[in-house]
Parts: C-alpha cells; structure tokens; sequence
C-alpha cells in the first residue's frame, strides 16, 4: 500500500525539519510531501534538505494548498499533519490503520477527549470554539464526533479523490467533517497526545476572525446539504412572527368587525407569505440536494470499478 504523509507549511522553519524526520522513521515506507505556502522564512529549503518532496502553492490559504495536495498526490493512504511539531508521529500507526483495515474513509487525531488540548494551548478561547464548532456539528448531523478541527488525520483515496474542497482557508477541516458525515462515508476517532507549538513557532490561526470563518461554513454547509431542515427552520420562524403580528388584528376584527391596525396586518400577511416561500425553497432544494447524492453515490462506484477498489492506478 502506497502511504503519503502531507503537509501544508506555512513560516515553520523551526519545526518543519523535525516533523519531516519522525514521519520518515516511523513510515519508512511512506512518501513525505512539504507544499510551502509562499512562505518567507527558510521552511522550503529546510524541508528540502529533510528529504521530503517539496513544491510550492501560491494560492494563499490551508483549504487552498489541501486542493492542490488531494488533486496531485496519488496514493492509497494518505496522513494530513501540520508542520508545526504540535503532533505526535509515533501515533500514525494507530490513523492509518483503519484505512488500510478498510475500516474507514476518515480517521480523526482526537485531542479533545484526553485533555491533552485543553492543557497544553495556551491561546485564549481556542478550547471555546472547539467547543462550539463541536457541538454545532454533532446537534445538526446527530453524531458523537469528539474533534472537528484537528489537522492530524487519515484518508483513504475514496475520501480524498471524491471531496470537492471549496474553503480556502482553516475551514477546511470543518468540511472535511462535514462532507464525511452528510456523504455517510465512515468515520473513526483515535485519541492522541498534543503538545503545543516550540519557543519561536507561531500559530497562524486568527482565533476570532477564522472562528467566524469556521462558522460561516458550517451554515453555508447545512444550507448546501440539509436544505429542508434549514429552510424549514426559517419557515417556523417567519410563521410564529406571522402569527403573533397577526394576530392582535384577527382578534380586532372578530370583536369589532373593524380593522385599524393595517401596518400591522400588512407585515403579519407578508411575513406568512415569506414563511411559505421559505418552506417551498426547501423542498425544490432537498430535491436538488437529494439527487446530488444519489450522482455522488454513482461515481463512487464508477470510481470503484474504474480503480479496482482503489488498490492501485490503472
């Protein structure tokens, strides 16, 4: 089986070198790719001289240099790490070896669940936002999943050849859930160690702004893929509102036979109306996302049967 261990780099000339070395001696084996992300430090070079095949992603952004990763890199596993040294190597064997069991298509490097996270980040509300992303995904896609945003993960290559990656940015390991969940592919979580960054390593993760960023995706994605449920929700909302502008004026007219709140009966027969248009959307849209499915199922087993099952090129 063919391994690739990948990591997109960005400014970590302090610990680039150190990563590329644990993965070699842990996956001798493997092929270990550096996609430098226009940094200006000296993280190309290092890696260079670590042995690693090394090119270079102009595009600036982690969603954008995991796209160019998933569309050149051909192999049967594939391990995604930061190259910040904050993941321990010697846990690799335990991610991927539900991908080679044929067990799942994503294993997820849970941090949360020992603790390990939360003790050693030292940035303030990051352990917060994990939080909430967490529980935001679980209550919408109704599963149990400890980490959403750890960049310590395995595919198989039905993951990584089937996944349309469209964030540009540290969302992308929201997506990568996401799509995972809404596409039923299977899905493990082994729990790791995690250890933060080393004196002269920086984080290049904006907690506020790249949290709203995460959040941002995952409502956009829910809209995409759970449309009706969305919609719906919406239809509820401009409903109650309806109601309760409306109905002051309904019971106005059954006891005088008059109407004089006209603004308010005007809102109360708009707001109803959005409702429906809002519920309408909804179903054209489950439609359209339910036939988006069933032709994503279909290449898949095209892929299968043009691949062999994903053992090797043709």
């Amino acid at each position: 089986m063919r391994i690739a261990v990948l990591i997109p780099c960005y400014n970590e000339e302090h610990t680039i070198g150190a990563v590329i070395d644990d993965f070699r001696r842990e996956l001798p084996e493997a092929v270990i790719y550096v996609y430098d992300n226009n940094s200006s430090d000296r993280t190309y070079d290092i890696a260079i001289e670590h042995g690693a095949v090394v090119k270079k992603e102009p595009k600036q952004g982690k969603g954008n240099v995991i796209r160019a990763m998933f569309r050149d890199i051909n192999a049967d596993c594939y391990v995604m790490v930061d190259g910040d040294h904050t993941y321990p190597a010697d846990t690799v064997h335990q991610l991927i070896g539900p991908i080679i069991r044929r067990e799942a298509s994503m294993v997820i490097g849970d941090r949360l669940s020992n603790g390990t996270y939360g003790s050693e980040n030292k940035r303030r509300f990051h352990n917060l936002g994990n939080s909430l992303v967490k529980r935001t995904i679980n209550f919408l896609y109704k599963s149990d999943l400890e980490d959403i945003m750890t960049g310590y993960r395995a595919f198989d290559k039905v993951f990584v050849k089937s996944m349309p990656v469209m964030s540009p940015g540290f969302e992308i390991e929201t997506e990568m859930t996401i799509h995972a969940l809404d596409k039923r592919l299977p899905i493990k979580e082994v729990p790791i160690r995690y250890r933060d960054r080393p004196d002269g390593s920086e984080s290049k993760l904006s907690t506020l702004s790249d949290g709203l960023k995460v959040l941002g995706k995952i409502f956009t994605l829910f809209k995409e893929y759970r449309p009706m449920m969305f919609f719906s929700a919406w239809s509820v909302l401009l409903l109650l509102c309806g109601l309760a502008t409306g109905l002051p004026v309904v019971g106005e007219f059954f006891a005088t036979g008059y109407i004089t709140k006209i603004p308010s009966a005007i809102l109360a027969v708009g707001l109803v109306i959005l409702s429906m248009l809002s519920f309408a959307s909804g179903l054209i849209l489950d439609t359209v996302a339910s036939t988006h499915k069933k032709q994503y199922e279909l290449e898949l087993n095209r892929m299968f049967d043009l691949s062999g099952g994903f053992k090797g090129d043709q």
